[in-house]
């Protein structure tokens, strides 16, 4: 009696053993998918804080401050009325991305605008707008960009002739695909592009605004006033809207780090200080070089450039005019390097919501890039420098 109750639990132990290790079994995919879940998404945070604001300043500072600042000068009739829209103008978009932190914080996954309109809107009216910026507004950011660093690029080797339309469009061609093809091999080689090229481009503005600060400082102060620079400049409300429009507009990129929020290291804690960090810096390096400016060139002067650095650097000594333009290929190389790395992820992100093909979602297994993604983003904007798209200005 004995051995058979002996045998009995023998059995029933073994019956035991059998189902935990069927259960485990079963299990055990299960966690192994999560787990491999986690170290996927692990491993693609590489973006850090540093990064996060090299994104936001070189996203913001592109061509327009060293070309045509002159919006808000027109429209705000003088000097000192310019500076102050200048300086609210950073304080308002400092306030709208401090929004999108929040945002980014509580829906924290990539897409930055498509994200939140799919989470609060619904499916049509994000569809529509992650076409409409996949398609049109994206690709034609990238081209314009993209042409303006290769005129300027070229500009020194031509002289005083035109650049060829050829040569500009196919430079421009050319650094759309480097830039493409850095980001697909590497996150963290597109992050170093952008740092250097981010700390490149303020020390370009650093040594405008030191040079309109040496005249500031040596007594040159007649363009400084709030008398509007002509009879037809007067401040009206419908003026000063403009002024803010044109101001608002020199800001923008401020929401760009929202796009890859998965691949940024620690994003509660990194993405408003990011924010916190980068839009004071760009806030006063836009003021500081706009009152250099107006140091310098007199608000009739700047109205009439078609580059206001340029000039600005004939004012002062003659060989800038050959340094203005290297200054402005720097600072739109960084801005297209960060539109072409942040565009990508809307892609990716409407692609695993299902409202974009499929293919278009998928990661590199060793180096985590949306590669698919990539290649839809060059293969739409490639095709737009071919068009009669004018560089800015």
């Amino acid at each position: 009696m004995d051995s058979d109750e002996c045998e009995e639990d023998a059995n029933t132990i073994s019956c035991q053993n059998l189902i935990q290790r069927l259960t485990q079994r079963r299990q055990k995919p299960e966690e192994t998918k999560e787990e491999v879940t986690e170290t996927v998404q692990d491993k693609r945070r590489k973006i850090t804080l540093a990064n996060g604001v090299a994104i936001i300043v070189g996203s913001i500072i592109g061509s327009g401050i060293f070309i045509s600042p002159k919006g808000v000068l027109i429209n705000a009739g003088s000097t000192g009325a310019a500076l102050i829209v200048w300086a609210l103008s950073g304080i308002f978009s400092a306030g709208g991305a401090l929004c999108y932190a929040e945002l980014g914080t509580i829906i924290s996954r990539s897409g930055g605008d498509y994200a939140y309109i799919l989470e609060a809107f619904g499916s049509l009216p994000a569809f529509l707008t992650l076409w409409v910026i996949t398609l049109i507004i994206k690709p034609a950011s990238q081209a314009v960009v993209a042409l303006t660093f290769a005129t300027y690029m070229l500009q020194p080797i031509f002289g005083d002739c035109p650049v060829p339309y050829t040569a500009v469009r196919l430079l421009a061609a050319c650094c759309l695909c480097l830039l493409t093809g850095i980001s697909c091999a590497s996150v963290r080689g597109a992050m170093r592009i952008q740092n250097v090229f981010t700390v490149a481009k303020l020390m370009a503005l650093f040594i405008v605004i030191v040079l309109g600060l040496a005249e500031l400082f040596a007594g040159k102060t007649e363009n400084l006033t709030f008398t509007p620079y002509s009879e037809d400049a007067p401040l009206n409300i419908g003026k000063l809207s403009l002024a803010f429009y044109s101001g608002l507009f020199a800001f923008g990129g401020w929401n760009y780090l929202n796009f890859v929020i998965d691949e940024l290291q620690d994003p509660y804690r990194n993405l408003p200080l990011a924010i916190f960090i980068a839009m004071p810096i760009v806030t006063l390096f836009y003021v500081l070089a706009n009152l250099s400016y107006f140091v310098v060139i007199s608000p009739t002067e700047i109205i009439a450039s078609h580059a206001v650095a340029v000039t600005f650097g004939l004012k002062l000594y003659s060989w800038l005019k050959w340094v203005i333009p290297l200054f402005v290929s720097i600072s739109t190389f960084g801005s297209l390097n960060g539109i072409t790395f942040t565009a990508a992820r809307i892609v990716a992100t409407g692609a695993n919501e299902g409202q974009f093909p499929a293919a278009c979602g998928f990661l590199h297994q060793q180096l985590l890039t949306p590669i698919p993604a990539l290649m839809w983003e060059a293969s739409d904007y490639e095709l737009l420098p071919g068009f009669d798209i004018a560089p800015f200005p």
